[in-house]
């Protein structure tokens, strides 16, 4: 029965015809991804220096071509590790066409996971006006309009960071863990810290949302990222989560240089 399920498998994958590897490093771990068309197949995290379990999705999949995007300056364990790969591998930057309006006044600064997030935002929902939240080292806010125009976005610390900067920054205040107690107002300094950088993140979310909704009433939320977050009733209609929005978005825009 064993044998039978992986020779089904075997050519399962041998029948995938537009099979893509996205790969993206961020500020603290790298993510690895295998896509059939538009379709995730497999996602696999680890480290941001060496990636460990490339050879093995490229023996698991019949992969065409790939896409890397980095957010840090590539190891060299990573680039001889790319250079050994008998395929085609788009590194993104600033210069690369992407199927969208740029309007960045820095676009050589911009980071390629914020510019990854709306493509594929903007994919999933086009002709409509959209807010994109990314929640992970550092938390971004991201606006592409109805007519595909990128105009930029914001940048703030993400959960961990602003816990880590406390604890830096701050003699007596301790290093806490994200999950536990997180009361209206902490009754004590392990309490008090969590709600403060948790609530606050909250509170800050829903002032964007609602300044952007002001100016867009048809508005529509993207939410992605590691950190996961409360939200007042009247706004969960128009959020969306997906974990992978900016992997769509790397696999959107190797498609759209293919092409």
């Amino acid at each position: 029965m064993q044998i039978l399920f992986i020779f089904l498998l075997l050519c399962r994958h041998k029948n995938r015809l537009n099979v893509n590897l996205v790969i993206d490093i961020g500020n603290t771990v790298a993510k690895l991804a295998v896509f059939d068309g538009d379709e995730v197949i497999e996602v696999l995290r680890g480290s941001n220096h060496s990636l460990d379990c490339l050879t093995m999705l490229c023996n698991k999949y019949p992969i065409e071509k790939g896409i890397i995007a980095s957010v840090i300056t590539l190891s060299n364990t990573i680039k001889k590790q790319l250079a050994k790969l008998n395929m085609p591998i788009l590194e993104l930057s600033y210069k690369t066409p992407v199927p969208i309006t740029n309007l960045y006044k820095s676009p050589q600064t911009l980071g390629m996971d914020r510019l990854a997030a709306v493509v594929g935002a903007n994919y999933i929902f086009p002709g409509k006006n959209l807010l994109v939240i990314d929640a992970g080292t550092a938390l971004t806010y991201e606006f592409i309009d109805a007519k595909g125009q990128y105009w930029g976005g914001n940048i703030s610390p993400g959960i961990y960071t602003r816990f880590n900067a406390l604890n830096a920054c701050c003699e007596k205040l301790p290093l806490i863990e994200k999950n536990g107690d997180t009361p209206d107002f902490g009754y004590n300094t392990e309490t008090a810290i969590r709600s403060g950088v948790i609530k606050g993140i909250e509170f800050e979310i829903m002032g964007y949302i609602t300044l952007m909704q002001k100016k867009y009433p048809d508005l529509l939320v993207f939410l992605t990222g590691g950190d996961k977050f409360s939200f007042d009733t009247n706004l969960k209609s128009i959020i969306f989560a997906d974990r992978f929005l900016v992997l769509k978005g790397l696999n959107r825009i190797l498609n759209y240089n293919v092409k």
